[in-house]
Parts: C-alpha cells; sequence; structure tokens
C-alpha cells in the first residue's frame, strides 16, 4: 500500500468512526438505516482524499447500503420487542419496496455519480421540510387506500432508497406518518424494512461496481470493505440506544432535530453540485 492509500484508508477509518456512532444513534431513533448520517459522511472523506468523483458517491451509497443490512436488523429488533412493529403492513409493503430496490439499485450503479448527488440532495431538502413544518397527525386513524397505492408508494420508496443509500425511513416515515401511522410505529416498521432494501442494494452495487477504475484500496464493486467493517458494528451496537431514546423524548422535538440536519445536508450537497458545474 503506498502513501496515497494509507491516507485515503486512514481518514475513511476516522469519518466512518464517526458516522456509524451518530448513524447507529439515528437508525434506533428514527428508523432510517443510517444511511442518510453515513452516506454524505462518505461522500465528504472520500472527496477529502481525492478519490475520482465521478465514483465517489457510488462508493458511499454501495457502503451504506452494505452497513444497513446489519443495522435494520439491530434496530428492528429493538422496536419489535416494543411492540412498534406492524408486520402486517411490513408484508404488505415489501415486495413493492422490492422491486424499487432493484430499479433503484441498477440505475444508482450505471448513473453519473453527480445524479445521484442531485437525488439525495434533492429528496433531504423535501423530507427536511416536511419534518420542520408539518404537524403529524396522531396515528389515531389510518388512512386506507388501495393496492395499487400500496405498490406505487412502495416501489417509489425503494427506488429512491437505493438510489440514496438509506435504509427507507428518511422516505417511508414521512409517507406512513402521513398515511395516519403513529410516528414510532412508522419508526419501527421502517428499520425493518431497511433489511429488504440492504440486501438486494448490496448485491447490486457490488456486481456493478466491478472492474471499475479509481475506487478506493479494499473495495468489492462500490462496497469498501474498511468503511463497512467498522461502521457495522457500531451502528448495531448504537442502534439500541437509539431505540431507547426514541421512546422517551418529544417526538416533535426528534422531527425537528432531523429536519435541521438533513436541510444543512441537502445544502453542503447542492453548493457541491454548483461547484462541479
Amino acid at each position: 500500500m503506498n502513501g496515497t492509500d494509507l491516507s485515503t484508508v486512514t481518514t475513511l477509518i476516522a469519518i466512518a468512526a464517526a458516522a456509524g456512532v451518530f448513524g447507529g444513534i439515528l437508525a434506533g431513533l428514527l428508523g432510517v438505516g443510517g444511511g442518510i448520517v453515513i452516506v454524505p459522511a462518505l461522500y465528504f472523506a472520500l472527496s477529502l482524499t481525492g478519490s475520482d468523483p465521478a465514483l465517489t458517491m457510488q462508493v458511499a451509497v454501495g457502503t451504506s447500503l452494505a452497513t444497513i443490512v446489519f443495522t435494520a436488523l439491530s434496530s428492528s429488533w429493538g422496536h419489535y420487542r416494543r411492540g412498534a412493529l406492524d408486520m402486517a403492513l411490513l408484508k404488505r409493503w415489501a415486495p413493492a419496496i422490492l422491486a424499487g430496490v432493484v430499479i433503484g439499485g441498477l440505475l444508482g450503479g450505471v448513473v453519473s455519480g453527480y445524479i445521484l448527488v442531485a437525488v439525495f440532495a434533492t429528496v433531504a431538502g423535501l423530507v427536511a421540510l416536511d419534518m420542520i413544518f408539518r404537524n403529524p397527525g396522531d396515528g389515531s386513524l389510518p388512512r386506507s387506500f388501495s393496492p395499487r397505492v400500496w405498490a406505487a408508494t412502495g416501489v417509489f420508496a425503494g427506488a429512491i432508497s437505493a438510489m440514496m443509500g438509506i435504509g427507507g425511513g428518511t422516505v417511508c416515515v414521512p409517507v406512513l406518518n402521513f398515511l395516519g401511522y403513529d410516528i414510532r410505529r412508522a419508526v419501527g416498521t421502517s428499520a425493518a424494512i431497511g433489511f429488504v432494501i440492504g440486501v438486494p442494494g448490496t448485491l447490486i452495487y457490488t456486481a456493478t461496481g466491478l472492474g471499475q477504475n479509481g475506487l478506493p484500496p479494499f473495495s468489492l464493486g462500490y462496497v469498501n470493505l474498511v468503511a463497512a467493517a467498522l461502521i457495522i458494528p457500531l451502528t448495531t451496537s448504537f442502534a439500541h440506544v437509539g431505540v431507547r431514546i426514541a421512546h422517551t423524548i418529544s417526538q416533535r422535538a426528534l422531527r425537528l432535530a432531523f429536519g435541521v440536519f438533513l436541510m444543512l445536508t441537502s445544502l453542503r450537497m447542492f453548493n457541491d453540485l454548483i461547484g462541479a458545474w
């Protein structure tokens, strides 16, 4: 390993460790899989190391999806034990979400990394506005929609999540909350949906990235093994901390803090896009 590779790995390790802790807490707290923290963290870390800008976002997304597989299992189990995981909803929505993941994963593996940045920044900004300004219902009367509506929203959520490298909570929690589900039940179910998104998403990004030139050291396709190996134990451990917090603090305060974080991330990514343009 030369000096450049060592510097790249060192930077990745430092930032991945912080992302693993905060990503794990948010995973349990909001059912987001941690990707909403991990993707921008890896994106900025790889940018600092001088990695190929055309591949930076794909590696961040692919690596994030690999970590979400394990984080989702840890987080969803914690919510399941507290009765906040709706198995009927999960069975209804999972097939459509899986179809969306395949579509989004294939697109994410072949399109320009700048398109992925634009998708991430746009969706993160919209979700931030929703989190900050909309007052959610109390979840006592979930709305009823046809199977076609559930299928359409599932495909959309799966595709966007696979392109963003997130566990689905960033999209699924606001959707479920809008449909009338209690915020805690929406968070718990979205945590389990992260597993449905993470497994096929990781396989697709691994396959589409094989043989690419300019990948960071120790990458298998678009999945960086060093970052994944460090993040996974941290996110799975700290997800339990997030679950405990989610069932004790004010949900309004939680939505506001998360919304502000997402908006800052979105603005930073748009700034990068403008600079690249």
